[in-house]
């Protein structure tokens, strides 16, 4: 199975670690972007620690810890399955790989001395393709997992193409159905509702379908995966079967092929307030659309529970048809800036504002 995840890794990558060319990095007026980390080989979901240590995972088989303020990143778990999925709960670290997840105890007093892992689940579908784990804890306190369906389009079976959550009892439920792959949920501060990107399906176009940013008030929704793809485009081999009327459809569509990853609501204070409560989105990129799309950070305007507007933030890690970046993942950090993980450069950045 490393070697399912070593193959994953090297072709959601064309060049390995290109040097952060941050001079072509487009942003709004006021905006800066530096390096708050380097050397996180294949950095993808972030999550943050009580004390303001920057866990980060990886497809490299490496869990990473950033201390607070940026700087050196520090290897707290090693030789693991594509452990992408990282997230933060009562001072313990746990992380998702392909088929498992695990807990770190009281990590932050034991960064240099990481304890052993204890297993929390070692049942999860482990299929290699869309096989990475996203994990979050949600505002409900139960732990939450992207589980992507595998193939590019086919009927799956189980778990498969769902986001399921944990039970207080430790048993596993299906959250949402009709999901083809997510790798990126985060609930609304306001309502403590979820919304999640979905990548959609390849090989029909440049332009069809689109990506989605997805809302689920409630447990039980389905999504249309593989009958239906952007709430309206029935699938050419599966849509006679249910109808797009049968299913929910997106609250936004995204660019074909963006490859929308990790989101997270800016709850922080740092950024103007036209940012206030709006999602930020880590597209990764196309990887077989011509001309190439996605690599850059996009954000929704969220009012009323709807999504009124999609546009570019940060830009410039593609050039031309060169992308010497891929953006995975997003969070908010404690003073407001926002932190953005870079897959094949291997760093993490920080964006801010200054307001000059």
């Amino acid at each position: 199975m490393l070697r399912f995840a070593a193959i994953i890794a090297s072709l959601c990558a064309t060049s390995a670690f290109a040097a952060p060319q941050l001079d072509q990095i487009k942003l709004p007026a006021g905006f800066r972007i530096t390096v708050y980390a380097d050397n996180v080989a294949g950095a993808r979901s972030l999550a943050l620690g009580e004390r303001g240590t920057l866990f980060v995972g990886s497809s490299e088989g490496n869990v990473y810890a950033v201390p607070a303020g940026g700087g050196a990143a520090r290897i707290v778990a090693r030789r693991l399955n594509a452990p992408h999925g990282v997230a933060f709960h009562d001072g313990a670290l746990y992380v998702g790989e392909m088929g498992r997840i695990t807990r770190y105890d009281a990590i932050e007093s034991h960064l240099q001395d990481p304890p052993k892992p204890v297993l929390v689940s070692g049942d999860l579908p482990n299929h290699p393709h869309h096989g990475y784990k996203p994990i979050r804890f949600g505002p409900d306190g139960l732990l939450y997992v992207g589980i992507g369906s595998p193939c590019n389009v086919c009927e799956p079976e189980g778990e498969y193409g769902t986001i399921s959550r944990f039970t207080a009892s430790g048993k596993r439920e299906i959250y949402a159905r009709g999901v083809r792959n997510s790798v990126g949920f985060d609930w609304d501060p306001r309502t403590r509702e979820l919304w999640f990107t979905d990548n959609g399906r390849d090989n029909l176009g440049n332009d069809v379908p689109p990506d989605e940013l997805d809302h689920a008030p409630r447990a039980g929704m389905n999504f249309g995966f593989p009958y239906c793809h952007g709430g309206d485009v029935p699938d050419p081999s599966y849509g006679k079967r249910h109808p797009c009327s049968d299913f929910a459809p997106p609250a936004r569509k995204l660019g074909a092929h963006v490859a929308a990853l990790g989101m997270r609501f800016y709850t922080g204070t740092k950024f103007p307030a036209e940012y206030r409560g709006a999602i930020f989105i880590a597209e990764h990129g196309s990887w077989n659309r011509n001309p190439k799309s996605g690599y850059r950070v996009s954000v929704v305007r969220v009012e009323g529970g709807k999504a009124v507007s999609y546009e570019p933030f940060a830009s410039g890690w593609l050039q031309g048809d060169d992308a010497w970046g891929r953006p995975v993942d997003v969070i908010v950090a404690p003073d407001g800036a926002l932190l953005v993980s870079d897959e094949r450069s291997g760093v993490v950045y920080r964006i801010d504002y200054t307001g000059r």
